[in-house]
């Protein structure tokens, strides 16, 4: 997978840096989209999935389920503060400032924030259950603001461009941003499953038994015997 991922990363740049066409309205400073609309898409995705993992949980208690709320709730905070950052860096050029209150932008901030404080909550509490059930809680409410975002730039008129299909770009266009939103998958993948698997094996730390005192082992002995 590492390397499909690399492989595709390699040939999903020079498509978007050599092989297809500038843009018609802003020329070369729109291939910041290869990257910056995959991050956004993994980002939901990840996030998704962690919504449905918090809804699983209260539904039924399982330390799998709460490590891959965890992961996936990272990784998402991972690509989606990613993303942000990229579609600053594009904004510059194109609207002349790299931040704007734009309906699209100021969701998408205050949902990273409401996920870096699940993130924190997840830190901050000691008890393994508490923190699945609180954790739970705030994911669920944290996951209101995704479809705003994603339907912010219908809902409102703003400075953010509606969301292009196939069908409004050329077909190279196309090809580049599939090869590279395939290669993000695949690295999301990636990501949630060392983040699960570290998050799995601390969980089971946390709640593991004491080792029980061997029956053969000697007696501790008094201060008489030592003397």
């Amino acid at each position: 997978m590492t390397a499909a991922a690399v492989l595709l990363l390699v040939l999903g740049n020079w498509l978007g840096l050599a092989w297809t066409p500038p843009e018609r309205e802003m020329g070369d400073v729109y291939r910041i989209i290869y990257v910056h609309v995959p991050a956004m898409w993994m980002a939901m995705l990840a996030l998704v999935l962690n919504f449905g993992c918090c809804v699983a949980y209260l539904f039924k208690s399982s330390w799998k389920t709460d490590a891959l709320a965890e992961a996936s709730g990272e990784v998402g905070l991972l690509f989606g503060s990613y993303g942000l950052v990229l579609g600053a860096i594009w904004g510059k050029p194109t609207w002349g400032t790299y931040w704007d209150w734009d309906p699209r932008l100021t969701a998408m901030a205050i949902m990273l924030v409401t996920y870096v404080a699940y993130m924190a909550l997840r830190g901050f509490v000691e008890d393994p259950e508490k923190r699945a059930v609180w954790s739970s809680v705030v994911g669920i409410i944290s996951f209101v603001n995704l479809p705003i975002v994603w339907f912010s730039v219908r809902w409102w008129r703003s400075l953010h461009q509606i969301q292009s299909t196939p069908k409004t770009v050329d077909p190279d266009m196309a090809l580049a941003l599939r090869v590279n939103a395939w290669a993000s998958l695949i690295l999301l993948t990636l990501f949630l499953l060392h983040r699960y698997r570290i998050a799995l094996a601390t969980r089971e730390a946390e709640v593991a038994l004491p080792e029980a005192l061997p029956t053969d082992a000697p007696a501790s002995r008094n201060a008489s015997e030592v003397a």
